[in-house]
């Protein structure tokens, strides 16, 4: 990878530039997504998309934790999950407590744009538990990921879903 050209970045540039991958970064999953649906159907989408966030999410917490020196338990999965593009492309609402995290998403960008277009919601709730199964389990391997609710189950209008993490008691 040649990154000679962020040495020569300002921070305003630099920070210019972040924002233009993280907002390109989300452009490319939604495509991408939209054309293998379009080409096969829907759930071949979905199943590929569960494949792919699964492995990208695993390799994403190897990267933080080596990169960024992330710990275990909770709070090292909250410093590693506020690292990853999609807590800050869809601005995840994370709340810390002694014995658990809850992470919900109030504006899912994906969803919004397909319910923007007439399209249906697509089934995300297993996709999103295996990512954040494999991002914890890098992270530690007793954090435990719970669903309370993600599409296609119903949901409230202020939220898309909401997933509760804990740590295994030993």
């Amino acid at each position: 990878m040649d990154v000679k050209l962020l040495d020569r970045m300002g921070p305003a540039e630099l920070r210019s530039y972040v924002e233009f991958l993280l907002w390109h970064y989300r452009v490319i999953d939604g495509f991408w997504f939209l054309f293998v649906q379009e080409r096969f159907d829907q759930a071949a989408a979905e199943g590929i998309n569960e494949r792919v966030w699964h492995k990208a999410a695993e390799l994403a917490a190897r990267d933080f934790v080596k990169r960024f020196g992330i710990g275990k338990g909770l709070s090292g999965f909250v410093q590693a999950l506020r690292y990853f593009p999609w807590t800050i492309i869809i601005g995840y609402e994370i709340e810390e407590h002694p014995d658990e995290v809850i992470l919900t998403v109030p504006r899912c960008a994906p969803q919004v744009a397909r319910v923007a277009r007439g399209l249906p919601e697509f089934s995300c709730k297993e996709m999103h538990r295996g990512e954040f199964a494999n991002f914890a389990r890098v992270i530690d391997e007793r954090i435990r990921v719970e669903c309370l609710y993600a599409p296609p189950d119903p949901h409230p209008p202020e939220n898309f879903c909401k997933w509760r993490f804990t740590v295994e008691k030993e």
